[in-house]
């Protein structure tokens, strides 16, 4: 199915429209700050991939939860190629999790011992990987080419993981038996997010309606899966100037000459970026990219990319300073 922005913009201008009424519906039972939620919507429209950074019982699964739940799945979307898509899947993870509990595993079956594959949690649209620093580098490694090419090599073949395709990891910051996620897997997620503690107000909130158990009775699905992929299409067609991106690449290579960077953003950051950039002003009616809009999301984009000298440093502080250090006007850059 193949869509595009129409030159006269209608169709650009509903897509704000349409992004509300998924925002409304999750925010009826997940209570989280909106720009924050339109970040991880922007994740998603661009294709990427989003970790969740928080501590335990804030509503890191809750909130995957209620965006799986909010899509209506067509049969299109859900139709086998090679394996069929399952809508949603959770990996809860632990220690002794293999990739092949994972990605699946082939098995001999009946009489013949015919070959069967059976698909492993990886095979869905929306997979949400809780507490992903749980699983063993090996296992964490079994997402890395699902991520990266959308699809898995099992057993000397390929499968295909069609669009839409989303994972969700969520990552307690504290605990016993955590396996640190490596650079390189960290580098494959568009972005990471920490939800946060309630305000006063919201937690209260929060205990009137899931104090209960019907606080998810009237939650219902309401955008189409067939508009994920719209949205998605319409992502390329937003403009992007040289200038911006010429500012991208000046903050992406002002990690590499701060003194307190130990590994500094790769050369994959600045693709991200840009695309997250664009997903972001796409929901919210833009057909450009801005300059704002890089500023807005440098830090959540790429903090989870780099690493310090001192680990015990927060990695926002030393991009706050890469932020007011890059000028933005080019001709100050050549100074």
């Amino acid at each position: 199915m193949n869509y595009s922005v129409s030159s006269t913009g209608e169709t650009l201008a509903l897509v704000p429209e349409e992004i509300n009424s998924l925002v409304d519906n999750i925010r009826s039972v997940i209570f989280m700050d909106r720009i924050k939620l339109e970040y991880l919507l922007a994740a998603k429209v661009a294709g990427g991939h989003v970790i969740l950074a928080d501590s335990h019982g804030v509503g890191k699964t809750s909130l995957a939860r209620a965006l799986a739940g909010s899509i209506i799945w067509k049969a299109e979307t859900v139709a086998a190629e090679e394996i069929a898509m399952d809508p949603f899947s959770r990996i809860q993870s632990t220690v002794d999790l293999l990739p092949q509990d994972i990605i699946g595993y082939s098995r001999l079956s009946g009489p013949e011992n015919e070959v069967v594959f059976n698909k492993g949690p990886i095979f869905a649209h929306f997979v949400l990987c809780d507490e992903i620093n749980l699983l063993t580098p090996k296992t964490q490694g079994s997402f890395f080419q699902a991520m990266e090419e959308q699809m898995v090599s099992i057993e000397g073949r390929t499968y295909p993981l069609p669009a839409p395709f989303f994972i969700i990891a969520t990552m307690n910051l504290k605990g016993a038996h955590l396996f640190p996620l490596p650079a390189p897997q960290l580098d494959r997620f568009m972005i990471q997010l920490s939800l946060g503690f309630p305000s006063e107000e919201d937690e209260a909130a929060i205990i009137r309606q899931h104090g209960r158990t019907d606080g998810w009775e009237r939650f219902k699905p309401t955008t189409a899966s067939t508009d994920l992929l719209r949205w998605q299409a319409m992502v390329d067609e937003v403009a992007i100037h040289d200038d911006v991106i010429d500012y991208i690449v000046a903050l992406v290579r002002a990690t590499r000459n701060h003194p307190e960077v130990s590994i500094p953003a790769s050369p994959r950051t600045g693709v991200k970026l840009s695309r997250l950039a664009r997903a972001l002003c796409l929901i919210r009616g833009r057909d450009y990219a801005t300059l704002d809009t890089i500023k807005e999301i440098f830090i959540p984009a790429v903090a989870h990319r780099i690493s310090l000298h001192d680990p015990d440093r927060p990695r926002d502080g030393v991009l706050k300073e890469i932020l007011n250090s890059v000028p933005v006007d080019p001709r100050r850059r050549r100074l």
